[in-house]
């Protein structure tokens, strides 16, 4: 049979039964954060006809003035999670603290955390946004859930995944063994796999990067960015394209389809920020879809899956996309940090 023809669940099945990849109660986890989704798109699909555009008159736990739509996607994530008795809690960008699995419900192993509605300064335009979410396991032992058993390093995720609310649906999903990406069929009502091991090419003639903070970077990706606009007559002797949508979740999704790199780097602009993306919600999970497909997914010089988290709400630097790329990023930042060391005592 065709990928097309392999819904989700029996594609989520096959992960359990045949490969061995997940555990049943991880399966039905993704599958309830998928028809959460589903609902998020039906949503964002009625804009403006069922009055759901619009900003309301409060702001979320980073300050940020919260669109109608970041609220419905946050409550239908909440409610769709919290009774299938395979969560033990959850933290979401727009809650300040967690959300424990109410005691009405059976408590499950698992951690679940999401940015409900990624890019939504964009739900006006009509441009494509997205849900970003990560799976974590909860440490044996624990009899109640804290903030701080949310604190893993990226590299202990179960799962991860995006759903983009555009042109299509689009469901992109890692379960540690590679990527893959299922569209959802609006005659049947589900999504079907469309694509499996998705690879990203190595190297790259694409950027993606906010140019009006050019005067506010780091010499590093300052440096990097001159070297891709000097174009053929540059050191790097080919011609770049520039992209970029002002969403995470549409700017990576290009990058899985064909090549590219990312880049939220800090500035000057926000000195005391390590950066405006959120660790735990944004880049830990598009680090891992990134690394799966092949990628590579740096903060300045460090991996972002091992950067130990400290807050729940910790904002890190990302550089993410096609390897060459990125690690010529890495390089210039290393670099940079050695030219910054004093010389060693003698």
């Amino acid at each position: 049979m065709s990928d097309h023809s392999v819904s989700l669940s029996r594609w989520l099945i096959e992960q359990q039964r045949t490969h061995g990849h997940i555990p049943a109660s991880l399966r039905l986890l993704i599958e309830q954060v998928a028809r959460a989704c589903k609902r998020i798109s039906r949503a964002v699909d009625k804009g403006a006809s069922s009055g759901v555009l619009g900003s309301l008159q409060s702001s979320n736990v980073q300050g940020e003035v919260q669109k109608q739509l970041d609220v419905i996607a946050n409550d239908v994530l909440l409610e769709a999670n919290e009774w299938g008795g395979h969560l033990a809690a959850i933290a979401s960008e727009e809650l300040e603290t967690i959300h424990p699995i109410p005691h009405r419900f059976p408590r499950g192993e698992y951690l679940l955390l999401f940015d409900p509605l990624d890019g939504s300064s964009n739900i006006e335009v009509n441009v494509t946004i997205g849900t970003i979410f990560s799976v974590l396991h909860l440490d044996e032992g624990v009899a109640e859930v804290q903030g701080e058993h949310f604190l893993q390093p990226g590299h202990r995720q179960v799962a991860a995944g995006y759903c983009t609310y555009g042109p299509q649906t689009t469901l992109v999903l890692s379960l540690g063994h590679g990527v893959s990406s299922f569209a959802l069929d609006p005659d049947q009502g589900s999504f079907v796999c469309t694509q499996q091991d998705l690879r990203i090419p190595e190297t790259t003639s694409e950027f993606a990067i906010n140019m009006s903070n050019m005067r506010h970077w780091a010499a590093p990706v300052r440096r990097y960015i001159d070297e891709c606009l000097a174009g053929r007559e540059g050191p790097r002797g080919k011609d770049f394209n520039m992209r970029w949508v002002g969403s995470m979740v549409a700017d990576v999704h290009r990058i899985l389809q064909r090549g590219g790199v990312f880049l939220y780097p800090w500035d000057r602009l926000y000195p005391n920020l390590a950066c405006r993306l959120r660790l735990m919600y944004e880049a830990n999970p598009m680090a891992m879809l990134v690394e799966q497909a092949g990628g590579m997914a740096v903060a300045g010089s460090q991996r972002i899956l091992d950067i130990q988290p400290t807050g729940l709400h910790q904002r890190a630097a990302v550089m993410l996309g096609s390897r060459d790329e990125v690690e010529r990023l890495r390089q210039y930042h290393l670099e940079a940090e050695e030219g910054s060391r004093p010389p060693p005592m003698r």
